[in-house]
């Protein structure tokens, strides 16, 4: 049995490791398809060996463009892919441009699905991310779903058939990796910060990049905080900044390179709290029991929410609050609940995709 699993960006290459694995336990054949939507100079030789995951197979280097062109250049590439491996499943992880392509690509050649994070919504049709999640999910013949909040919306949408809870494979992936990252990481020694004596921030959605207001008054806000913010700051976030505000300085906001994954991994770990617009960072935090505030009017993992270890930071003006907010967080009783499994989430998955055999292709 042959699995073609369609990753597009280094988060997708981390969660695709576990169930990489669990698939090799399993006897299923697997080959990787990277369809190079974002170019990522950290995913050098070094991000492979370090971590030890396996280079693709397949490299289909589309880059950057509008979310259509890009699209549909990945669409032609991942057909031809398709048609010479034949694989029995396609498998596609969480809500991308590549994830949106793979599914398509399948669908048209009638290679069943099996789509990994299924079921999440922010229910907000203004982002890109909530067209591919949904889209996909109604392509798809397997649905595997990281939380019961994530079957409950399937079946809101009337699906039903094929849907799994398994839990969530990130989970998995910080489980194994958090550890490595506490063992290798020199990156607290570098930004020169103690444990539990600096803020994380993270900024990239166009959300809170791409209005000028939005984004000095989030840094603004940033500077109020009671220690020092290491920001790793994305490139388009960088690229905004340096054309809207070339000379601006926010003194207690530490702006560095963008890190790899090892070393966001011990960021998370050490930091007083994380702020972020980032989903994958949300979950993160969660699982080290790190108060997390988001940037956003909303969140697809509403169950950190719930919990009390995340907290929205609305609509326009909600930056301003940002720092009262921190200063009020009560800490939760104990530790977060298990919202996202046993952390064997990739072997469910596995288990599901030898089980069904021979679907298609």
């Amino acid at each position: 049995m042959k699995v073609l699993t369609i990753v597009g960006a280094r988060p997708q290459f981390i969660k695709a490791w576990p169930v990489g694995r669990a698939l090799a336990r399993h006897g299923v054949e697997e080959h990787l398809v990277h369809t190079g939507q974002h170019y990522d100079a950290l995913m050098s030789q070094v991000f492979f060996d370090e971590m030890g995951i396996r280079r693709p197979d397949w490299n289909l280097e589309v880059g950057s463009d509008s979310h259509g062109a890009q699209t549909g250049r990945m669409l032609m590439a991942l057909e031809r892919v398709m048609v010479e491996e034949r694989p029995d499943w396609v498998l596609v992880y969480g809500d991308t441009n590549s994830t949106l392509a793979g599914a398509l690509a399948a669908c048209k050649l009638e290679i069943p699905i099996a789509h990994v994070e299924s079921g999440l919504r922010s229910f907000n049709r203004s982002m890109p991310e909530e067209h591919n999640r949904v889209l996909t999910d109604h392509c798809s013949e397997l649905l595997m779903c990281p939380t019961q909040t994530a079957v409950e919306n399937l079946a809101r949408e009337g699906v039903t058939r094929g849907v799994h809870l398994v839990g969530d494979v990130m989970y998995d992936a910080v489980l194994h990796f958090g550890v490595m990252a506490r063992e290798r990481s020199r990156i607290l020694e570098t930004a020169q910060v103690e444990e539990g004596g600096y803020y994380l921030a993270t900024i990239h959605r166009a959300y809170n990049t791409d209005d000028p207001l939005r984004l000095r008054a989030l840094l603004e806000s940033l500077e109020l905080l009671d220690a020092p913010v290491i920001l790793p700051i994305h490139p388009r976030t960088r690229s905004r900044l340096a054309d809207r505000f070339p000379s601006a300085t926010f003194a207690d906001v530490r702006l560095i390179d963008p890190v790899g994954y090892l070393d966001m991994l011990r960021l998370e770990q050490g930091a007083k709290a994380i702020v972020t617009d980032s989903g994958g960072v949300q979950k993160e935090a969660f699982c080290f029991g790190v108060p997390c505030f988001t940037m956003r009017p909303e969140t697809e993992w509403i169950e950190t929410v719930a919990s009390g270890w995340n907290t929205l930071v609305g609509e326009t003006g909600g930056e301003s609050a940002l720092a009262a907010l921190v200063t009020a967080w009560r800490r939760p009783v104990g530790s977060p609940p298990p919202l996202f499994g046993a952390g064997d989430a990739a072997d469910q998955i596995a288990a599901l995709l030898a089980g069904v055999g021979h679907g298609g292709g």
